[in-house]
């Protein structure tokens, strides 16, 4: 049973970094297509960054040059290392798993089968 649970939420100031982590189990998810989503209140949830099982990436045009995917696959682990957070990225986010896709993520979270409970970024200005 896949099982994917993420940390490293919590509230900084505009400027500031933080790193997400989701420790996946059940299964590995270098062999598949793997990301991060983020959901704001009212509004519907929105591709943040993906990473397909070569490690090749995808951001959304709203955190390219500020965020980066990464996974070890030692750990069965993915992250997001966000930097330079503004107000706007205030919202909760999930990793994500898509067993049907190996190679190209698909941007679409209809797409993906299995979710985290997701963890809450705050970001004040």
């Amino acid at each position: 049973q896949v099982r994917l649970v993420e940390s490293g939420g919590g509230s900084v100031q505009a400027g500031g970094s933080l790193k997400l982590s989701c420790a996946a189990s059940g299964y590995s998810h270098s062999a598949y297509c793997m990301g991060w989503f983020h959901q704001a209140p009212g509004k519907e949830r929105e591709v943040v960054a993906t990473i397909d099982s070569r490690g090749y990436t995808t951001y959304a045009d709203s955190v390219k040059g500020r965020f980066t995917i990464s996974k070890d696959s030692t750990k069965n682990t993915l992250y997001l290392q966000m930097n330079s957070l503004t107000p706007e990225d205030t919202a909760m986010y999930y990793c994500a798993l898509d067993t049907k896709r190996v190679y190209y993520c698909n941007s679409n979270f209809r797409s993906f089968d299995d979710w985290g409970q997701g963890t809450q970024v705050t970001v004040s200005s």
